[in-house]
């Protein structure tokens, strides 16, 4: 196994601890695969040797689960993960124009065959593009290791990008008071909670703005055909 002496240990404990919340140890595998990203930032031929061996599985179970979603990575990430929604409110609103500034402040061509995935030099903030974070009244969103950043310019990405390599306090437009590593929120979606989750609005104005003109205008949801039961 490729984890150290003391690593290894630990992260037998924390995969019993999570396999034994499931009735069949198989339904497991999605959070170990969190969990051995918690552990080296991705997830690597021998990280899914580890799933494997911990649920009785193949490796190749293993990697066609691991390949199939991309929260997945397979290949080191940056300690704070953008992920730049292109979806189409989103590109609409400027995301396809925030994700080439972006790409081009770290160094790529924003244009060229090498912008997807894009790392910084120091391995401090990497680039990718995500399909819709159901935000869409906060069009153009980006996320930080899945937590919101709304309404954004490339003004703004390009300073959150700056602050984020200079280790300035960030914190997220909705949601907790701090921001975690990419590590940290790999091991949060295996099942270990960091105590943030019910910090922060659970949605913000732009949000509710249909539920409260309908309680302006006093409107309500018709009653089902037939009367309710």
């Amino acid at each position: 196994m490729p984890f150290s002496d003391e690593a290894l240990p630990r992260l037998r404990a924390d995969a019993a601890d999570i396999i034994g919340r499931y009735p069949r140890a198989r339904s497991a595998l999605l959070p170990l695969l969190h969990l051995v990203q918690s552990e080296e930032g991705y997830v690597s031929d021998d990280g899914m040797a580890f799933c494997a061996e911990m649920l009785g599985i193949t490796k190749t179970e293993v990697k066609g689960v691991s390949t199939f979603y991309t929260m997945y990575k397979d290949r080191p990430v940056g300690d704070y993960q953008l992920g730049v929604c292109t979806n189409t409110l989103c590109a609409i609103m400027g995301g396809d124009e925030i994700y080439a500034a972006l790409a081009e402040h770290l160094g790529a061509d924003p244009h060229g065959d090498a912008h997807h995935d894009v790392v910084s030099p120091d391995g401090k903030v990497g680039l990718e593009r995500v399909e819709c974070n159901a935000a869409c009244d906060y069009a153009p969103v980006v996320m930080v290791n899945w937590e919101f950043f709304d309404n954004m310019t490339p003004d703004s990405a390009r300073q959150l990008v700056d602050d984020l390599r200079a280790g300035n306090d960030v914190r997220p437009t909705r949601g907790p008071d701090r921001l975690c590593t990419w590590k940290q929120a790999s091991r949060i979606l295996a099942g270990f909670g960091d105590g943030q989750a019910a910090e922060g609005p659970s949605a913000g104005p732009a949000s509710l703005v249909g539920l409260e003109l309908a309680k302006e205008h006093g409107w309500t949801a018709p009653e089902p055909a037939g009367g309710t039961k």
